[in-house]
């Protein structure tokens, strides 16, 4: 299936978290989407529990994959889980940027081989605040922080940032229009914030200059799930609209 953005298509922009402990019941979601959603993100609790054979059953219904791991390790190490993601299928990886630029550049070289997934730093997680990050030795704003992570991970050959919406507008100025920028801690208006901290609605953060939305709860503890993506794919809608100009970004 091509990966490639299309800026206009709201489809191409939401990424539905998989957060489920079994390949039935991620499965199972899936099937109740239908066909909203065309990228799936799947992370530490699905892969542990189902492995490389999980990915290859949603490359086969033609999905796009989102392996966020958020590697962190010293950079042999790193390199080679990169070479396993892309035997993976994986689209999108995840590593940490505050593992360093030895690490990011190592992850980098690896992901030069064809079919090698793009590559995203992971800044400031979304359920940390000021008070958290002061309480792991680190006296800079949230905002400031990721910056600072945003721009050595550009430095270090990194396709693209996960961040927070409220970062969202800085990262897209400071890095230019073909940075990969996917946000979490998506929440529609009116709903739970659950363990986030750094939040915005669909349109916000998208009229921000996100590029793609990372959205798991609102979507899969939903009564009616594929609703629930439509819902959130106008709103995807209504904020590419504002945008003075669309992002060239490709995946």
């Amino acid at each position: 299936m091509p990966t490639q953005i299309a800026n206009q298509d709201p489809k191409d922009r939401l990424i539905v978290a998989l957060d489920f402990p079994t390949a039935r019941q991620a499965l199972a979601l899936v099937d109740a989407l239908g066909d909203t959603c065309r990228w799936f993100k799947v992370g530490m609790e699905l892969y542990y529990a189902t492995g490389n054979p999980f990915i290859h059953e949603l490359r086969h219904r033609g999905f796009n994959i989102f392996l966020d791991l958020k590697l962190h390790d010293i950079p042999n190490t790193i390199a080679g889980a990169v070479n396993s993601a892309t035997k993976a299928g994986a689209s999108l990886l995840t590593v940490h940027a505050s593992g360093g630029a030895a690490m990011m550049t190592a992850a980098a070289e690896a992901a030069r081989t064809p079919c090698s997934p793009r590559l995203l730093a992971v800044t400031v997680l979304t359920s940390m605040d000021a008070n958290e990050l002061a309480g792991v030795g680190i006296a800079a704003q949230p905002a400031d922080q990721v910056l600072r992570l945003a721009k050595l991970a550009k430095a270090s050959g990194i396709d693209g940032m996960v961040a927070s919406a409220e970062e969202v507008a800085q990262l897209r100025s400071e890095l230019g229009p073909e940075a990969l920028l996917v946000i979490p801690g998506i929440r529609p208006a009116g709903s739970a914030t659950g363990d986030q901290k750094r939040i915005a609605t669909p349109k916000a953060a998208i009229a921000a200059g996100a590029s793609m939305l990372v959205v798991g709860r609102p979507i899969t503890q939903a009564t009616n799930p594929a609703a629930a993506a439509q819902s959130i794919l106008d709103e995807i809608a209504a904020g590419v609209a504002t945008q003075p100009g669309s992002e060239k970004t490709r995946t």
